[in-house]
């Protein structure tokens, strides 16, 4: 299997040269790297990284509009490098369609299985993360407006059953490959089934379905 390509962007230069150490010591190629949003827009750009790797709070365009762009885009996966106090960055992050989320305190070898299960179309979550990302989610419809409903809500109503068994799948963690299995289905159907969740209820991935549908829940 082809080595995951990456690029790094965080502000700050020491923890950019911190995570190429960890990540080339696992045989995992960084391609560039970025100090603030606009640089790692243009360099995703440039050179269509498997992953980025994306620090929430940079100098002047930050991660989450960076993150914004490179997805609608199609430029890469982005996998967002988070501190506790970025409660509401990091459901923005998710709105924007970041595919996973790590702590900066992380540990190599879960570091490099995140970027290795999203380059192969996985999501990462760490559970603090989603814990705080689930928050968020609760405090943005405790009070919808008058006449609608929290998002997800009659989406989640308008899926098949076999939609009702992916996302609960996705909401377990369950990857593709897990799905297919379990489900007794090839991956291909599965990822078909999954764009079908995401499209139904507005999300823009796995972990932005799972906050909408555990924060409604809550």
């Amino acid at each position: 299997m082809t080595a995951p390509t990456v690029l790094l962007a965080d502000d700050h230069g020491a923890i950019r040269a911190g995570l190429r150490i960890m990540l080339e010591a696992q045989g995992i190629t960084v391609v560039g790297e970025a100090a603030d949003g606009d640089v790692a827009v243009r360099n995703v750009a440039a050179l269509r990284p498997d992953v980025v790797l994306m620090d929430l709070r940079m100098p002047g365009r930050d991660g989450i509009s960076a993150t914004r762009e490179i997805v609608e885009r199609g430029f890469g996966d982005v996998l967002v490098l988070t501190s506790f106090d970025e409660d509401e960055l990091v459901f923005g992050a998710i709105r924007a369609g970041a595919v996973g989320f790590l702590l900066k305190t992380v540990d190599a070898p879960t570091l490099v299985q995140a970027v290795r299960s999203v380059a192969a179309g996985e999501g990462a979550l760490d559970p603090r993360v989603t814990r705080r990302a689930l928050a968020a989610v609760v405090r943005s419809t405790d009070h919808p407006a008058p006449g609608t409903q929290a998002p997800g809500r009659r989406a989640q109503d308008d899926l098949t059953v076999r939609e009702q068994e992916v996302l609960d799948g996705i909401l377990q963690g369950w990857s593709n490959a897990q799905l297919a299995a379990r489900l007794r289905i090839s991956v291909p159907t599965v990822k078909t089934h999954v764009s079908n969740v995401l499209t139904k209820l507005g999300a823009r991935s796995r972990s932005h379905a799972a906050a909408l549908v555990r924060g409604r829940e809550g």
